[in-house]
């Protein structure tokens, strides 16, 4: 009798798991979105205009930290009373400025990160134009305004021996100045 009452218990068990997944179907993945498949994220309504804020694709994770972090703040009602109103995020080695108007509509954002992870485009036009030489510091500067990205690249400090070079490098590799 008992054994009865347990194989009952195993059909039945098992004939419900199998009730929320079709055959040849796998879950994984299903519903889930990457944040870098999003152009760009409207982060609040002001009356007519809208606040745009375009995040970046950097592989760095303190980048993406600090930026969903601007991203869920909350400005509420702070804003009123002033001609402009600067939010300033932190984190170690990484800020974000972002600067709103008097009816709280996103004007700019500002955002430095040092010591990020710099993406393989970059690292390899850096090694194959200076052989020979280490990577010592970098610097990622972010801007925009009014949703549009106006600056983004990469002041790279570059060492062999004794000898030291400063270049900047935009998110593909190529040299604005070396």
């Amino acid at each position: 009798m008992k054994s009865f009452i347990l194989i009952l218990f195993f059909l039945a068990g098992s004939s419900f798991s199998y009730a929320q997944v079709k055959e040849g179907t796998t879950t994984a993945g299903q519903g889930s979105m990457k944040a870098e498949d999003l152009p760009e994220i409207v982060i609040k309504k002001a009356s007519k205009d809208f606040s745009v804020y375009v995040p970046d694709k950097n592989p760095a994770a303190k980048v993406k930290r600090l930026q969903q972090e601007f991203v869920a703040y909350d400005l509420g009602k702070d804003y009123e009373g002033y001609e402009n109103y600067l939010v300033v995020l932190e984190l170690e080695n990484a800020s974000l400025a972002a600067t709103y108007n008097s009816e709280g509509k996103l004007v700019s954002v500002v955002e430095n990160y040092k010591d990020v992870r710099l993406p393989s485009k970059v690292i390899y036009s850096i090694y194959k134009a200076y052989p020979g030489w280490q990577i010592v510091k970098d610097k990622y500067l972010y801007t925009q305004e009014d949703g549009t990205v106006t600056n983004k690249h990469y002041n790279i400090k570059i060492k062999k021996g004794s000898e030291t070079r400063k270049l900047t490098v935009d998110p593909e590799g190529n040299f604005i100045t070396s």
